[in-house]
Formats: C-alpha cells, structure tokens, sequence
C-alpha cells in the first residue's frame, strides 16, 4: 500500500522537475519498509543466500553484533511486551527516547526525530533534496540504498571511487567535482564495507563548499565501533547535515527495526512534506525501551568496543602472517582483497560452516567481512587457513 501525497506535495515535486508519473513511485519509495524490500533483492540475497540452513553456522555476513542487546535494556524491552496491548504504554515512550538522545549527544529535542530504522530516513532525504536536476553523489564502494533510491526516482547518481592514497577513505573534494550541483552528499562514516573514517574536517569542508540547498546526509550506523568525532557536533551548529544513526549494530538490535536522525528541525520537517509524520508516529514499545536505555549505557558501549576491536586485532595479526591484503578498519568489519574472485572463495568458507560477506561490483576480488566474537574470529581464522593453502 503506497503513502498517498498531497496536492501541496505534488506541486512541490513538480516545481523540482519531477514529472507525475513519478508520484507513484515516489509514494512508494516512501512506503514503510519500502527501500529494504528493494535492497532485500539485491544486497541481502547475497548475504543469506535462500535454501541454507544457518543454525550452526558462524555468521559474520551481514554486520549484525555478535551479541544480543545489553542485558539491562533487553530486560527493559522484555519487560515492556507485556504492555505492548498500548500503542505507547506510558504517553512518554517515544518522548523518553528522543530526550535520552538529546542528553547524550547534546542537541536539542527539537533536532532529534524517531524512525522504524534508518532505511525510511535515506531514502527520504533523497526524495525531498534531490530532482532530476540535482543527484545523489556517494562514494564506490559504500552502502547502496541510496542507489536504489536513485534509480528508483530516475535522478542522477555519481559513484566516486575511494581514496586509495589516502586509506580507502572517503574523497569529499571529489565527490563536490563529480557533481557541483547535487541535492544529497551522501558520506557513510565509518563506511560499509571497508570500516574507514572520514574525518569530521573533511565533512565539514564539504558542507561549507556544498551548493546552497543541497544536505550532507552523514551515516553513523557503525559510528558507536569508533572513538572518532560524529558529525552531530556540525548538526549542533545547525549545518545542513542529516546524521543518519541505527540500533541494529552496536546496539545488537538489527530485528527490532529502531533509528534516529538529527538535523534541523526545518529539514526534519521538509523530509516529512510528503506523507506527514505517519512514518515516526508508531514505534515498537519494546525497541523503545530497549533502545532508550541502551543509549545511556556509556561504560557498556565502551566495554563491547573494546571487546570488538581485540577480536578485530587479533584477525588482523592473523592476516598480516599470511600475507592477505587487508583494509584496516575502524568498525566491526574489513575488506580482504583475495588478488582472485571472491565469489568461490565465499562458497568455500560456506563449506566450512562460516558465512562471510558480500562484494561490490567496483571490487570483485574482495570480500567484506564481519567482526564477530573472539571465538567467531578464531573459527574464521582456521577456516581461512584451510581455504588459503
């Protein structure tokens, strides 16, 4: 069922250069879930390939926390289901997280919006600041449902290959030269697949040399895996960023579908234009409970950070002694470039009980990998030294 759109909506579009027969499309890009059932044909059909059995399997595809929630806000949203007969039990559900959200990243209420995940909100700021006129700019490789947004609307998309000179990072300066008139610069840091940074001075460069109307549109969903610098700090200095962020990675809460974004509060409302607020009305009571509470767990993230990065650490010694290129990361995943395709290689680990990530057309001979357990990693370590003889 697609979200119907307004007159006011429609005259908007049309004055972007979106023609009328783009509404439908546009109505159902902006259908709930509609953006992961599109990706859903392309990116997860080859981190869960049908007709497998993964109990058993050591599972280090798909970026999901090698853990559950933390124990205290999984009580909280255990706790919670036997109130979810309300839509929000307490009147303040959804009030209660955004203000946590607020105090720890220290922005106003009014700067902090609620989503079912962070899927809807991408997709949104595409609709709402790109046109047929004015594209999308990402880097190549990085995470695609901005791609699938764009091909779905027909606007202009530029692919900038990463900085390989600079650590497989993203290239702002060529991501303005690529396209000096786009809508949405689209920067995922730390970045799917390969976990690199892109430093909060390059965000900001670009943000100042952007062109007047255009977003920064910044993904954090890994950002909790890193001690870097979030570019909420130029959200504080009420830029025209959009800071995407998910529950489903560091948080361990993939199948509770929970996510934020911050910004303005005239660009959240000019992402809501189109369909009013019935996308955020309406949030799972558990996730909300859970979620609220985990983002106060300062001392929790940090220890299941460490934990991440010892394991991460430990792979890459493993790597270096065998002599397999590797991107160093700064997230709970890595890209090895096995120098041959990928894909048999893939099919051989799955021989041995452990399912590794996906490639990106610009990398054929790569693969991502993600980071799991100390145990899960020493499994993928001896799975990797009877693969690579």
């Amino acid at each position: 069922m697609t979200s119907p759109l307004s007159s006011a909506a429609r005259s908007d579009l049309l004055a972007r250069g979106y023609s009328r027969r783009s509404f439908g499309r546009i109505a159902t890009l902006l259908a709930a879930g509609a953006t992961v059932h599109a990706l859903t044909k392309s990116a997860h059909a080859a981190i869960l390939p049908s007709g497998i059995n993964f109990e058993g399997m050591t599972r280090l595809g798909s970026n999901e926390c090698w853990t559950g929630p933390f124990p205290e806000a999984a009580q909280a949203g255990a706790s919670s289901v036997f109130q979810s007969n309300r839509y929000d039990p307490t009147g303040h559900m959804r009030d209660d997280l955004i203000k946590a959200a607020s105090d720890v990243e220290g922005l106003p209420e009014s700067h902090v919006m609620t989503w079912c995940g962070s899927s809807d909100p991408l997709a949104r700021a595409i609709v709402t600041f790109c046109s047929p006129t004015r594209g999308l700019v990402t880097a190549d490789p990085s995470y695609e449902a901005g791609w699938v947004a764009a091909d779905w609307l027909k606007i202009p998309l530029a692919r900038v290959p990463l900085s390989a000179k600079g650590g497989y990072r993203t290239d702002v300066r060529a991501m303005l030269a690529a396209d000096p008139n786009a809508g949405v610069y689209y920067i995922c840091s730390p970045n799917n697949p390969t976990g690199t940074l892109t430093p909060l001075r390059d965000i900001a460069w670009l943000v100042e040399h952007k062109p007047k109307g255009s977003v920064v549109l910044v993904d954090e969903a890994y950002i909790h895996f890193s001690e870097a610098p979030s570019a909420v700090e130029l959200v504080a200095k009420n830029k025209d960023v959009v800071v995407l962020r998910t529950f489903s990675k560091m948080f361990a809460m993939a199948g509770m579908r929970l996510g934020l974004t911050f910004a303005r509060s005239d660009l959240h409302e000019a992402m809501m234009r189109y369909d009013g607020k019935s996308a955020t009305a309406m949030l799972p009571v558990p996730a909300m409970a859970c979620g609220t509470m985990s983002l106060t767990m300062k001392s929790a993230i940090a220890a299941r950070r460490q934990e991440m990065i010892a394991a991460r650490n430990m792979t890459f010694q493993h790597l270096r002694k065998r002599g397999i290129h590797f991107i160093p990361s700064d997230a709970n995943m890595f890209v090895i470039d096995w120098k041959k395709p990928a894909e048999p290689i893939k099919d051989a680990f799955l021989q041995q009980k452990v399912v590794i990530g996906r490639s990106w057309p610009v990398w054929p001979n790569a693969s991502r990998i993600t980071v799991g357990s100390m145990d899960e990693m020493k499994i993928f370590c001896t799975a990797l030294d009877r693969i690579i003889a």
